[in-house]
């Protein structure tokens, strides 16, 4: 389901830059991408959704093409419907849990994902009236991760969701992560340092050098 064959540069090797060509070819649905810091996990999924431009190569995800430099094919990041979770849940404190998923929730088109099935499916029900500042960390994550689905993504993104939260925290968000991985039938790219999340929630491992 993913395709990706690109050179990806940031600033200069002298000053703390680097250079990397990554290469994943996988029909699986859910991927890992581990490695150590600084191997350019975060930046793959940052070319994927578009946020930032490789220096050479192509992107497949589904059949689509999102970037092509050859055939001069890149996708702006609104047209890629990639649904991005990141380490931190990044929910707008002006808004309550509510506000925050309608935020996300895609207008155009036909919705995969309806807001009600998506509430019930992470749990989070009880939540909808809070500020977000009343949240634990596992519940803002849920938000999080309903406001990606309520994109309407084609692919979902998910880097290192869990390095926040303590243990009791993780094992708590967990079973919801294998469930939107059971329940829907979405590409997740999933990032993490974390051979037990790794085991647990995807179907192959892409170790980047």
């Amino acid at each position: 389901m993913l395709a990706l064959d690109v050179v990806l540069e940031r600033g200069t090797q002298a000053v703390g830059g680097f250079r990397r060509h990554v290469r994943i070819e996988d029909d699986a649905r859910v991927i890992a991408l581990a490695g150590h810091s600084g191997a350019g996990k975060t930046s793959v999924l940052h070319a994927i959704a578009g946020l930032v431009t490789p220096r050479d190569g192509r992107i497949e995800v589904g059949g689509h093409v999102l970037f092509d430099r050859a055939r001069g094919i890149d996708v702006p990041v609104h047209q890629r419907r990639v649904g991005y979770v990141f380490q931190d849940a990044r929910l707008f404190p002006h808004l309550d849990v509510r506000g925050n998923l309608r935020y996300g929730r895609r207008a155009a088109g036909r919705a995969s994902f309806a807001f009600d099935d998506v509430v019930a499916l992470l749990g989070i029900g009880a939540l909808l009236e809070r500020r977000t500042a009343n949240l634990s960390g596992g519940e803002a994550q849920r938000v999080a991760i309903g406001r990606a689905l309520l994109s309407q993504p084609a692919i979902l993104l998910l880097d290192e969701p869990l390095s926040n939260l303590d243990r009791a925290r993780r094992e708590e968000l967990i079973p919801y992560l294998q469930r939107v991985r059971d329940e829907t039938a979405l590409p997740i790219v999933y990032v993490s340092h974390s051979g037990d999340e790794v085991e647990r929630l995807t179907a192959a491992v892409h170790v980047l050098e």
